[in-house]
């Protein structure tokens, strides 16, 4: 799934407490210590090139990734390690506890939406390395459903701030 639409389903379905920074926050924060580490790193030391919507293909053929980039991704979408980081703020700060939770809703829209060509989800890293080889995320059958129900997650959301108001 793309990082704005993680965004979006965190602030959607986890951020009407009060919190929805810390729930778009964590809903896009799996992708961003690993991906967005890495594009601000290209684009500080001026190595960060475009040339246009990059495929899947043109990704895997662009240059190897460092090693660190894989470890970040396999860490901040583990499962293990969200409720490890979950279960720990919660001892010292439970109001944070419900926008943190878009952070394993994140690990459970990417693991049927990646295939294993392309950064598989590890959902149980460290422990174990199973991954399921899903339907790409960019794929129509993926995207056009995703961000129908993000309309429609926003559309309710607001029908009910309307109701509540009243």
């Amino acid at each position: 799934m793309d990082t704005l639409s993680h965004a979006l389903w965190g602030h959607g379905l986890f951020g009407y407490r009060g919190q929805w920074k810390l729930a778009i926050f964590f809903g896009a924060m799996p992708d961003l210590v690993s991906f967005g580490a890495l594009f601000f790193i290209k684009f500080i030391t001026g190595t960060l090139t475009y040339s246009g919507l990059p495929t899947l293909e043109s990704l895997k053929q662009l240059e190897p990734y460092p090693d660190w980039l894989f470890f970040m991704d396999n860490l901040s979408h583990s499962f293990l390690t969200a409720i490890l980081f979950i279960v720990l703020v919660s001892k010292f700060r439970k109001e944070l506890v419900w926008p943190m939770l878009a952070w394993p809703f994140h690990i459970v829209l990417d693991f049927p939406f990646h295939t294993k060509d392309f950064f598989p989800v590890k959902i149980f890293w460290p422990i174990s390395d199973f991954s399921f080889d899903g339907i790409s995320w960019s794929s129509p059958e993926v995207i056009i459903p995703n961000f129908s129900g993000l309309i429609l997650l926003f559309i309710f959301r607001y029908k009910y701030l309307l109701k509540s108001k009243n």
